[in-house]
């Protein structure tokens, strides 16, 4: 199902596909990498879904009101758009390109 395209690669043909949660996570594995892809606000992001801090599963959190992606382990935060540990602790989560297009949804790894 997954196309490559110079870095791009091809994770759905439509949003409808993605099988997002309640709380707008859906989850992907790609080269040997677990990722979250979240819808919020109509936009989409994508990020390890490993915390870094206690390796909790991201995938089981929430998106909160501000847009950060909230761990169910300890309920850290983190910035969808820089990864940046916006609670404090100093951490950083990976976080990655991802476009809806015509053609699908496509993440840069």
């Amino acid at each position: 199902m997954f196309e490559k395209n110079d870095n791009w690669h091809k994770i759905a043909e439509s949003l409808a596909e993605m099988n997002f949660s309640t709380e707008g996570i859906a989850t992907v594995e790609l080269e040997n990498k677990k990722l979250c892809i979240i819808l919020f606000r109509e936009a989409l992001y994508a990020c390890n879904s490993k915390c870094p801090h206690a390796g909790g599963n991201l995938a089981g959190g929430y998106i909160d009101t501000l847009g950060n992606i909230v761990c169910p382990l300890h309920r850290y935060k983190f910035n969808l758009q820089n990864g940046r540990n916006s609670s404090g602790e100093g951490y950083f989560l990976k976080t990655y390109p991802v476009e809806k297009r015509a053609d699908g949804i496509f993440i840069k790894l």
